[in-house]
């Protein structure tokens, strides 16, 4: 599997690392595909096509989930075996069979899910639809991915545990005890697929969104924090800017963060200190995720001129704009007042995927593009200025998505708010629709191109991985690669 190092280089584990790469190439294009499918079918309803299996909500979640925990997932793993072992010099713990495991296990995971979507077979639960013996076996899987990862740093031959490492072990822990204690359920029959939440009313509902928010809070956010902190000093071949700074983000995230999910239940039946309680805590978010962000932009102070020739640097920095952009509107929606407003309108749906796609698809596409010549010993990319094209496909569609959603999300808000003298509601639900129909097929266009971007990405990793080389000019940043664990 590897080629022969020297002694003060170890020979790294890398199938599990290749094989997570492939699947994130691969869910990725299909989340992608599902989003847009489930667009369309808001522009157009016909594409329900008259089948309980292929109606909206029987998709939506197969859209979120492939790109949430398919694709995100993956990079996620598939990063975090790759980092652990060169921050650590020390091999994956159980070698390539036990994260082996942890891949084919992960992938049956996304399988089983993903056909309880299209079947039916759900708890409603957002981002948690899998029923309990799914959950049984996710549970399985983690526990190992969080032996590997343990027994990794426990025999690494550096004394410093590095910043990415405490990113990535708070998403492992947390996403684990928000899984267990947000599934916590009674099946009906240990051979039925069916069974009851152990909680219930204004309980599940608190539950479910210190689940949900936390899920995007150490799955989508501390998580993708561990490969900015990795990534980008790596790519633009600088150390991070304070080291002092990225400690204190890591403690401030995972003290505040855990706290934030009531602001999803405002002017509902949750007692209204706890609804206050959530919307402090997001505000005081504001802090830590900027002093995330300005370190992660900073760490190219002295090099910013990479920027105009390197578009794999440009994936990553542009991703960490987004993550500043988004952690601001966030707390600025979780002020009561604003909620009123924005709460239950297409702002949420511009909020959620400017992060989506600005923030966790961007940071996850430039570290992809880092990987895969690596992983597969190849001198560079195929192709650069495909790179380049993809960056900028990309950016146009994120841009056109979140902005129809934000002024669509907006005009909803006022329209369901607007009275006329009598005190009746001037608009009627169907007339806010129709007049949001413009903004779903702009929605739609922009996630069209989201996809076309991730499609040229492929062929252009394809390639790589086979070792064909366009007739360009090589680029100063990408140093050449002669072994798996260089």
């Amino acid at each position: 599997m590897s080629t022969p190092t020297t002694s003060t280089t170890p020979t790294y584990h890398m199938a599990a690392v290749r094989a997570f790469m492939l699947s994130a190439l691969f869910w990725g294009i299909v989340g992608f595909s599902a989003g847009l499918f489930i667009a369309l079918q808001l522009v157009f309803p016909e594409l329900n096509l008259g089948l309980e299996y292929t109606t909206f909500g029987r998709l939506r979640p197969v859209h979120t989930s492939a790109v949430i925990f398919a694709f995100g997932g993956s990079i996620l793993l598939g990063t975090s075996f790759y980092v652990v072992q060169r921050t650590c010099r020390a091999k994956l713990f159980g070698g390539d069979w036990l994260s082996m495991f942890v891949f084919w296990g992960y992938q049956l995971f996304i399988v089983m899910a993903a056909a309880g979507y299209v079947l039916g077979v759900t708890q409603s639960k957002e981002y948690a639809e899998p029923e309990w013996f799914v959950d049984l076996w996710l549970t399985v899987v983690w526990v190992v991915y969080l032996v590997i990862f343990m027994g990794t740093l426990i025999r690494r031959q550096e004394k410093h545990i590095y910043v990415a490492n405490w990113f990535y072990l708070a998403f492992i822990v947390t996403v684990a005890m928000l899984h267990i204690v947000n599934n916590l359920a009674v099946p009906v029959s240990l051979t039925g697929a069916k069974s009851y939440g152990v909680f219930s009313g204004v309980q599940d509902a608190l539950v479910q969104w210190w689940y949900g928010h936390n899920a995007v809070g150490f799955f989508l956010t501390a998580g993708f924090l561990a490969i900015m902190y990795y990534f980008i000093p790596k790519q633009v071949n600088r150390p991070v800017y304070s080291y002092r700074l990225s400690i204190v983000h890591f403690w401030a995230i995972i003290f505040l963060y855990i706290w934030a999910g009531p602001h999803h239940l405002h002017y509902t039946a949750l007692p209204d200190w706890a609804q206050t309680l959530g919307m402090v805590f997001s505000i005081m978010l504001w802090m830590p995720s900027w002093g995330g962000m300005i370190n992660g932009v900073m760490t190219l102070s002295g090099a910013w001129e990479k920027l105009r020739t390197d578009p794999i640097l440009r994936f990553l920095v542009v991703s960490v704009s987004f993550y500043g952009m988004s952690t601001f509107e966030g707390p600025l929606m979780s002020i009561k007042t604003v909620n009123a407003l924005s709460h239950y309108t297409d702002w949420t749906i511009g909020h959620v995927h400017s992060g989506a796609l600005g923030w966790v698809a961007m940071i996850s596409f430039g570290a992809m593009y880092y990987l895969f010549p690596r992983l597969w010993n190849r001198d560079r990319l195929y192709s650069i200025r495909l790179v380049n094209l993809h960056f900028w496909v990309c950016t146009i569609g994120i841009v056109l998505y979140a902005a129809a959603m934000w002024v669509s999300g907006i005009m909803q808000g006022l329209m369901w708010r607007a009275y006329n003298e009598y005190g009746f509601l001037t608009y009627s639900f169907a007339e806010t629709v129709e007049q949001m129909h413009p903004y779903y097929a702009i929605r739609a266009f922009g996630g069209f191109l989201f996809l076309v971007g991730a499609l040229i990405m492929a062929y252009n990793l394809i390639k790589t991985i086979k070792g064909e080389v366009r007739d360009e000019k090589p680029m100063e940043y990408l140093p050449t690669v002669k072994t798996a664990s260089a």
